[in-house]
C-alpha cells in the first residue's frame, strides 16, 4: 500500500506524538494571532469561538494526511481545499496565496522547531523531508509560487515573517480567547511553550520573553515521558473535555 508520507519519514515521528503536536499548536496559535489574514478566521468565527475545537479539526486533517494511504490523504487535502473554497465563495473574495503559503510555512517550521525542542536536532535531510511533505500538500491544493527547495524555503520563510505579521486588535482578542478557554494555568503553559518554539520576529511582536520556565524541565521530561508518572502529569494538565483526544494522538 502506497502512503502519502513514507513509513520511514521523520514527519511520522513528529506528528505521531501528542507532546510534539501540542507544541506545534502553541507556535501556530502565536503566529495565527499575528497574521495579517487572520480576519479570515474571524469571518468563519471558528477560531475565536473555540480555539481548542479548531486545534483538533486542524490536527485531524494533518494526521490523516501524514498517516493515511495516498488516496485517503489526497481526499483529505481535497476536502481542505473545498472547505476554503466554500468560505471564499461565501465571502465573495479569494484568500490570498501568500496566506495559504503562510500556513504551510508554519506547519514546516513548527514541525521542525517543536521536534528539536522536545527530542533532538534534525539533520538537513530530515528537514528537507518535512519541507517536501508539506510542499506536496500545497501543490495538491493548488497553492502558487511555492519554494522549490528547502534552501529556497528558508529565504521565503524570513520574507513572509517580515511582511505578513502585525500585532493588531485581532491579536489581542485571540489571546483573550486563548486565556478564557484554557484557564490561567494552561494559558501560562501555552505562553511558556510559545517562548520555546516561535522565531524571533513572532516573539518580538508578541512581546514574549526569550526565557521559558519550561527550559529547566526539559531534561526531566526526557527522563519521565515514557514512565507512568510522566503520562499522569501530562493528563493532569490537559483540559478535561479534550484529555482523551490529546492522549490518543500518541501513535
Amino acid at each position: 500500500m502506497e502512503h502519502f508520507v513514507p513509513q520511514h519519514s521523520v514527519v511520522r515521528a513528529i506528528w505521531g506524538k501528542a507532546d510534539t503536536v501540542l507544541f506545534i499548536f502553541a507556535g501556530a496559535a502565536a503566529e495565527f494571532a499575528l497574521n495579517k489574514a487572520v480576519d479570515w478566521l474571524y469571518f468563519t468565527g471558528r477560531l475565536p469561538a473555540d480555539p481548542l475545537a479548531r486545534l483538533f479539526s486542524t490536527v485531524a486533517y494533518a494526521r490523516q494526511i501524514v498517516f493515511a494511504e495516498r488516496a485517503g490523504a489526497e481526499r483529505a487535502i481535497d476536502t481542505i481545499a473545498a472547505i476554503h473554497g466554500a468560505v471564499e465563495a461565501k465571502r465573495g473574495m479569494a484568500i490570498p496565496d501568500w496566506a495559504y503559503r503562510d500556513v504551510l510555512f508554519m506547519l514546516i517550521d513548527y514541525s521542525i522547531r517543536s521536534f528539536e525542542v522536545l527530542e533532538r536536532s534534525l539533520t538537513t535531510t530530515e528537514k528537507e523531508d518535512v519541507f517536501d511533505v508539506f510542499t506536496r500538500v500545497g501543490q495538491r491544493m493548488g497553492i502558487q509560487e511555492l519554494p522549490a527547495t528547502y534552501s529556497d524555503w528558508l529565504i521565503a520563510r524570513q520574507q513572509h515573517l517580515a511582511a505578513d505579521l502585525e500585532n493588531s486588535g485581532f491579536t489581542v482578542d485571540l489571546y483573550q480567547q486563548y486565556r478564557r478557554h484554557l484557564g490561567p494555568l494552561r494559558y501560562w503553559l501555552l505562553l511558556q511553550a510559545q517562548r520555546l518554539v516561535v522565531p524571533p520576529t513572532v516573539s518580538q511582536l508578541l512581546h514574549l520573553s526569550s526565557r521559558s520556565w519550561l527550559t529547566p524541565l526539559l531534561p526531566l521530561y526526557h527522563q519521565a515521558q515514557h514512565l507512568r508518572v510522566g503520562r499522569w502529569a501530562k493528563a493532569a494538565l490537559l483540559p478535561p473535555a479534550y484529555k482523551a483526544r490529546i492522549l490518543a494522538l500518541d501513535n
